[in-house]
């Protein structure tokens, strides 16, 4: 995981080991709590919106069928492949 403040997580990500792992590293979670918690954690939402341009942004990328299965054998085709939809998808 690279050096950030804060990791944002959707609800599948809400467990105390994943919570103590981010917390080690030295960075904040902020993860919303799933229904089921008994303790609910610390969480923001303003900060959480932004990870939805993330997400539409790999929703927008899995689009490209060679990007969403790999057909790609070596990472470098695979990292050209991507930053050409990616270009197609916010160019075009």
């Amino acid at each position: 995981m690279p050096d950030a403040p804060i990791l944002n997580g959707d609800k599948g990500y809400d467990s105390d080991a994943i919570r103590r792992q981010v917390e080690e590293r030295g960075a904040m979670p902020n993860i919303p709590p799933k229904s089921n918690r008994l303790w609910k954690n610390c969480f923001s939402p303003f900060l959480y919106r932004d990870r939805n341009a993330f997400e539409r942004m790999f929703g927008r990328l899995k689009d490209f069928r060679r990007i969403a299965t790999r057909y790609d054998r070596l990472a470098g085709n695979y990292l050209a492949a991507v930053c050409l939809a990616a270009t197609v998808c916010y160019w075009l």
